[in-house]
């Protein structure tokens, strides 16, 4: 049994190795795999890739017994990925990944396109000047998807994604990481608020009206594992307000409807804002660029992130981009 599980996983660790990925490279049976782990159901994908169902346990059998494990189980009628089911999705999705740049390359003849999300702290506030740095340069294109981190990381998941940059937390297991920078995270109320200026406890602000963003957000995240700590939720304030628009939450904040927390860079954007902090620790997070696991993304990440060169800006110029934020 023991030698069984061990094979099982020298196996699965073959998938790193890309010159070992031998009879399962992308082709038909990969295809039916993927689409199993897209809608977790066998008779839809084969409604999608227009094949008979019995096809697609064959394709399935066939995986497994390349791999020496299985891939899908039934839970109370429910189909479920297996953990060597995760590893080697995660593994094709990164190899797609890679095709598509290479097609990108050849295609683009030297237009370097970048397609990348950022969480709205991130978006609106923290990377203005990267943006301005890579599209003064010449042959740029520039997509940016500005999202909280759920929806983020599910773009990742699916390849609309090069990378995205998050403030969130995220699965290390499943996505590779490279810290941008760390931010605190601090309260926000208005100037004249007696608040502001001052460090106060958990007690306190449970009397307030608090104003935060919806579910999925990175900082409603940080501020419900704060409040855990304190034995305390959302549902203990005198009333709380959910907005996913920073911008109205500013505006809200500073017509006296409340507190929030935010980023600190965020809460210095505008003077009209008194800062406070919570009693204890200093509350700071990680910025942090991830990606799917296996992918190689260290050259667009050079294009975006890499400080430029002295002299070696261009003056800016009409590039095919799209930001957007949803």
């Amino acid at each position: 049994m023991l030698m069984k599980k061990e094979t099982t996983q020298k196996k699965l660790s073959d998938i790193n190795r890309v010159g070992e990925f031998k009879k399962i490279m992308l082709d038909h049976r990969t295809e039916t795999f993927m689409a199993v782990c897209n809608v977790m159901n066998y008779r839809e994908a084969a409604e999608l890739l227009h094949i008979t169902q019995p096809a697609v346990t064959q394709h399935i059998q066939f995986l497994e017994k390349e791999y020496g494990c299985r891939l899908f189980l039934y839970e109370n009628r429910k189909l479920i990925k297996t953990p060597a089911a995760q590893m080697l999705e995660d593994y094709l999705r990164s190899v797609q990944q890679r095709e598509n740049f290479l097609r990108e390359k050849i295609k683009n003849n030297g237009l370097r396109e970048l397609c990348i999300g950022a969480t709205k702290t991130i978006g609106d506030y923290v990377i203005t000047d990267r943006i301005h740095d890579f599209l003064n340069q010449p042959d740029t294109a520039l997509t940016l998807i500005v999202d909280n981190t759920k929806h983020l990381l599910h773009l990742l998941e699916q390849n609309t994604l090069d990378y995205a940059i998050i403030e969130g937390f995220f699965d290390k297991n499943r996505f590779g990481s490279q810290l941008y920078r760390r931010e605190p995270f601090v309260g926000i109320c208005p100037k004249d608020h007696p608040f502001a200026g001052r460090e106060v406890s958990v007690e306190e602000i449970l009397k307030e009206t608090l104003i935060h963003r919806e579910k999925g957000s990175g900082t409603l995240a940080i501020l419900e594992e704060k409040l855990l700590e304190h034995n305390e939720s959302l549902e203990r304030f005198h009333r709380h307000i959910c907005i996913s628009s920073f911008k109205m939450i500013i505006d809200l904040i500073k017509s006296g409807y409340g507190i929030s927390f935010v980023y600190e860079v965020l809460a210095k954007s505008d003077p009209e804002l008194g800062i406070f902090t919570l009693k204890g620790e200093p509350i700071v997070r990680e910025f942090n660029v991830i990606y799917l696991k296996h992918a190689d993304v260290r050259e667009k990440m050079e294009w975006f992130l890499r400080p430029p060169v002295p002299g070696q800006l261009f003056p800016q110029r009409y590039n095919r981009s799209c930001m957007k934020d949803t």
